[in-house]
C-alpha cells in the first residue's frame, strides 16, 4: 500500500522576495512555462472566441435565464435537464481525483482560472512596471510622476481584462451581440450593468490584488492535495540527494571538492514562484505545480554546466529508489469510475427523450355530461426540447372504455412549450373505484420509441 507523501507547512520570519509581505515574481523563460502559455491560449480562445459562436440562427453557448432555456451547440436543455448538471459535476470531481493521484496539483498550475489570470495579471504588471527589481524598486521609491504614470498604466491594463472577462462572462447569459452595442451606447439595463460592473471588480480584486492570496487562504484544493498524492504521484520536487549541501560557487570550480552539491543556492526558484516559497524545503501546501522553479532551476543548470533536473517533476520514489509504480489501485480505481461515469453520461445524454410532458388536474374531481358519462379535465404542457419541428402524439392507458377529447397530434415547433386542454369520459358502469389510475404517454414520429410517460388519476363518483 502507498503511504501518503506528507505536506510541509514551512514558517520564515521573513519572506524571501521582499521586507514586506508582498511578492514580486521574477520573469523567466523556459519549456514548462511555454507549455503554460500555450494552455492559456486555448483556454483564453475558448472562453472569448466560444461566446461569439452561432449555430441555427442564434449564439452557440448561451444560458437564457428569461426563457429557461441553455443552449450548447445544437442542443437545448430545460429547467428538468439540470439533473445533468449533477453528472458533470460528480465526472468533473473524479477527474480532478484522477489527475490529482496521477500528477499532484497539474490543474492548478495550467488551468485553472485563477492562475491563468494571475499569470495574464503579472505580464500586465511587468509590462507596466518592469520585471521583478524594477517594480520592488518603484514601490519603495518616493512618489514622483513617473512612479503614478506606471502605476495608473497598470490598473487601467487590469481593469480593461478585468472588463474585457466580465462582458464576455455576462455575454454567456446574455446575447452577446446585443449585449456589446448595448453598452458602448450605455442603453444596458440596470440588472445587466450591475452584472457586468460586480465581475469587473471580482477579476479585479481576485487577479489583481489577492493574487496568490486565493490560492493559499481561500481554495481548499491546497489542503486536501495531501490525501490525495502518494509516493508516486508526480510533484515539483526538489532532489536533495543531488543538491545538498547547497553553496555558491565559480563556473569552473568543482562542486565534489569543495564538498557541495549541485545545487548554487542562487534561490531563483524562490525569486520566480508566485506563491514565494521554497521548493527545497519540500512538498508544500502553498505549491501549485506550475514548474516555475523547474525552468529557473534548469536555467541555472545549464549556465553552470550541469545536468538538468536539480528540481523536476518526480514521485517521492523516484527520487529515492529511481522507479515509480504506475499501475496503483487508487489510480486505476480513480481511472475505471471516472470512465463509467462519462459512460453512463454519454448513454443518458443520448437517450433522454427531447419532449417533456406535465399534467395538471382540473381543480374539480369531476362531472357529469349530456350523455351521462363521468368526466374529468387536464392540463397537459408539452415540450419539444429538439432544435426541429415534431409532431407529438397523446395516447391514454391504464383503464379500458376511457373516451379523450382533444387534440391527439399536436405540431410543435422547436423549443416550443404549449399547454393542452384533454378531457377524458368513461361510462359510470364501467368504474370499478372511485379513484382509477390512468397514464398519459406521448411520443414523436421522429422518435416512436421513446414514449413519455405522466401517470395520473381519473375520479368517479363513490360506489355503493
Amino acid at each position: 500500500m502507498n503511504r501518503l507523501i506528507p505536506v510541509t507547512q514551512v514558517v520564515t520570519n521573513s519572506p524571501p522576495n521582499h521586507a514586506s509581505d508582498k511578492i514580486y515574481p521574477r520573469s523567466f523563460s523556459g519549456i514548462y512555462r511555454q507549455i503554460r502559455i500555450a494552455a492559456g491560449f486555448v483556454l483564453f480562445a475558448l472562453y472569448f472566441g466560444t461566446v461569439w459562436l452561432n449555430w441555427g440562427g442564434r449564439q452557440a453557448v448561451l444560458w437564457d435565464l428569461a426563457d429557461k432555456k441553455f443552449h450548447i451547440f445544437g442542443a437545448t436543455y430545460w429547467p428538468e435537464d439540470l439533473f445533468l448538471l449533477s453528472g458533470i459535476l460528480i465526472i468533473c470531481a473524479f477527474g480532478l481525483f484522477f489527475i490529482t493521484v496521477l500528477a499532484g496539483r497539474v490543474w492548478c498550475g495550467y488551468a485553472c482560472p485563477q492562475s491563468v489570470w494571475m499569470w495574464v495579471f503579472l505580464w500586465a504588471e511587468k509590462l507596466a512596471e518592469g520585471d521583478r527589481r524594477q517594480r520592488m524598486k518603484l514601490d519603495d521609491a518616493a512618489f514622483s510622476q513617473e512612479k503614478a504614470f506606471r502605476r495608473l498604466l497598470k490598473h487601467c491594463l487590469w481593469l480593461l481584462i478585468s472588463a474585457a472577462t466580465a462582458v464576455t462572462f455576462v455575454g454567456y447569459f446574455t446575447p452577446i451581440r446585443d449585449l456589446v452595442p448595448e453598452l458602448l451606447s450605455l442603453e444596458l439595463s440596470g440588472g445587466v450593468l450591475f452584472w457586468v460592473f460586480f465581475f469587473t471588480a471580482a477579476t479585479y480584486v481576485n487577479a489583481g490584488w489577492f493574487r496568490e492570496k486565493v490560492c493559499l487562504h481561500m481554495c481548499p484544493y491546497g489542503r486536501f492535495q495531501s490525501s490525495m498524492v502518494d509516493n508516486d504521484s508526480l510533484v515539483v520536487a526538489y532532489d536533495a540527494g543531488r543538491g545538498d549541501p547547497r553553496g555558491s560557487r565559480r563556473k569552473d570550480a568543482d562542486p565534489a571538492a569543495m564538498g557541495l552539491g549541485d545545487c548554487v543556492d542562487c534561490e531563483m526558484c524562490v525569486q520566480v514562484c508566485p506563491t514565494g516559497i521554497d521548493i527545497r524545503d519540500g512538498l508544500q501546501m502553498e505549491c501549485i505545480g506550475c514548474a516555475a522553479c523547474i525552468d529557473a532551476c534548469d536555467s541555472i543548470m545549464e549556465k553552470m554546466g550541469y545536468q538538468k533536473g536539480l528540481v523536476r517533476y518526480a514521485s517521492d520514489n523516484e527520487l529515492n529508489s529511481g522507479t515509480r509504480d504506475l499501475l496503483r489501485p487508487r489510480l486505476v480505481a480513480y481511472f475505471f469510475i471516472l470512465v463509467t461515469m462519462i459512460g453512463l453520461f454519454s448513454w443518458v445524454l443520448m437517450t433522454r427523450p427531447l419532449m417533456a410532458l406535465e399534467i395538471e388536474r382540473d381543480r374539480g374531481l369531476f362531472r357529469y355530461n349530456g350523455s351521462g358519462n363521468i368526466e374529468n379535465s387536464y392540463l397537459l404542457n408539452l415540450t419539444n426540447k429538439a432544435t426541429e419541428m415534431r409532431y407529438a402524439f397523446i395516447r391514454v392507458s391504464g383503464a379500458g372504455g376511457i373516451n379523450m377529447s382533444g387534440l391527439d397530434e399536436v405540431k410543435l415547433r422547436a423549443g416550443e412549450k404549449r399547454e393542452i386542454p384533454i378531457i377524458l369520459e368513461k361510462d359510470p358502469a364501467s368504474l370499478r373505484g372511485e379513484v382509477t389510475n390512468i397514464t398519459f404517454e406521448v411520443s414523436s414520429s421522429e422518435e416512436p420509441a421513446k414514449r413519455i410517460a405522466a401517470p395520473t388519476t381519473f375520479l368517479g363518483p363513490v360506489l355503493r
